[in-house]
């Protein structure tokens, strides 16, 4: 055996210590009602690697209008504990997917006046196809199917919504197998992490 060369089954093992030690530096937030605004500029900061040569990041905010309706807030719940470990899962795909370096995520809950991010998302990696693939891969897999719920305020009344990546993943409607990717018009059209909105229920 070679110098430095390991017996395959301690070299699985010295890979998945390597691979939870960078899970471990992984960063999952859900940050509180009353907590302030999230802190854009200390997730981009964990990310950092002098290894990786690419940043890529998301950032969620609300805007202030929806379907001619002037909206003053969003205001989110969540089963926070459920969402870390949901959040927690969706990265170690991530990884599995992708060749990265550090990633963070954190959601903010309670209002979120227009303007201002309700969530975030920023991955590295030695290349940017990873970080961005990755990055679109989290705030995907989040809207689809972590447990945070979104009410959208308006000056004249509130609705509760879903995403339409939920509806779509838990309607039951959807075939074992996946089907034919749809033209690239289609697919621009239902805006892929940013889809259109479903109203649940006006109050």
């Amino acid at each position: 055996m070679a110098a430095g060369d390991l017996p395959p089954t301690e070299e699985a093992t010295a890979a998945a210590a390597a691979v939870e030690e960078q899970e471990q530096e992984d960063l999952i937030e859900i940050v509180e009602e009353g907590s302030g605004r999230l802190d854009i500029a200390r997730y981009v900061d964990h990310v950092r690697d002098l290894s990786a040569g690419a940043i890529a990041t998301f950032e969620g905010t609300t805007r202030d209008h929806f379907a001619g309706r002037r909206v003053v807030e969003l205001r989110y719940e969540a089963y926070a504990a459920m969402a870390r470990r949901v959040l927690a899962s969706i990265l170690r795909e991530a990884r599995s997917r992708h060749a990265l370096r550090r990633l963070a995520v954190a959601h903010r809950l309670g209002p979120v006046p227009a303007g201002e991010a309700s969530v975030f998302v920023a991955a590295s990696a030695t290349h940017r196809a990873d970080a961005m693939e990755a990055c679109r891969y989290v705030i995907d897999e989040l809207k689809a199917s972590v447990p945070i719920w979104k009410k959208e305020v308006y000056d004249d009344g509130e609705v509760w919504k879903e995403n339409r990546e939920f509806l779509d993943r838990h309607s039951g409607a959807a075939a074992p197998a996946p089907a034919p990717a749809p033209a690239p018009a289609a697919k621009a059209k239902k805006g892929g992490c940013c889809g259109s909105k479903v109203r649940v229920q006006e109050a």
